[in-house]
């Protein structure tokens, strides 16, 4: 007799309404609703975090969230930002991309120790599992971030 397969929910957090939902694993590339606002749980856009959103998105996913410390007098940071929004296209929904602006949420840099920017910090389960200071072309920026899909 065979076992029944057994279904892997993950918590994914809406980026609309910031609720957490638990999905199956294999309904990821499904284009899934929130179970609250209804509206899509994938975007294909960074998502802004402070530090209200900042503990929901990553302290609770369990996709792996990929943070760009960044602030908008910052030229490197301005130029590596189309790259990073079209990561979020191909990426998602293994990966959740977002962004932190450094001058408005400057205890969230504080807190990570943010010296430099662009930093990019990759997170799975609340856990800084990776860092990266400076900006990354496309290519590099892609290879770096799919390093952290399935590793940590």
């Amino acid at each position: 007799m065979r076992e029944p397969m057994r279904t892997h929910l993950l918590h994914v957090v809406c980026p609309h309404c910031d609720a957490v939902n638990r999905l199956p694993q294999q309904r990821l590339g499904e284009g899934p609703n929130c179970g609250r606002c209804h509206r899509g749980l994938f975007t294909g856009q960074p998502i802004e975090l402070d530090e209200k959103r900042f503990g929901a998105h990553v302290e609770r996913s369990d996709i792996p969230v990929i943070v760009d410390f960044w602030a908008p007098w910052c030229a490197p940071c301005r130029s590596m930002a189309p790259d990073y929004e079209r990561a979020a296209r191909q990426l998602e929904p293994q990966l959740r991309l977002a962004k932190v602006d450094t001058e408005a949420q400057a205890s969230l840099a504080a807190r990570y120790g943010i010296r430099s920017i662009p930093t990019l910090i990759a997170f799975r389960q609340g856990r800084e599992i990776a860092r990266h200071s400076g900006a990354l072309p496309a290519a590099a920026l892609m290879q770096w971030m799919g390093r952290h899909l399935h590793h940590g």
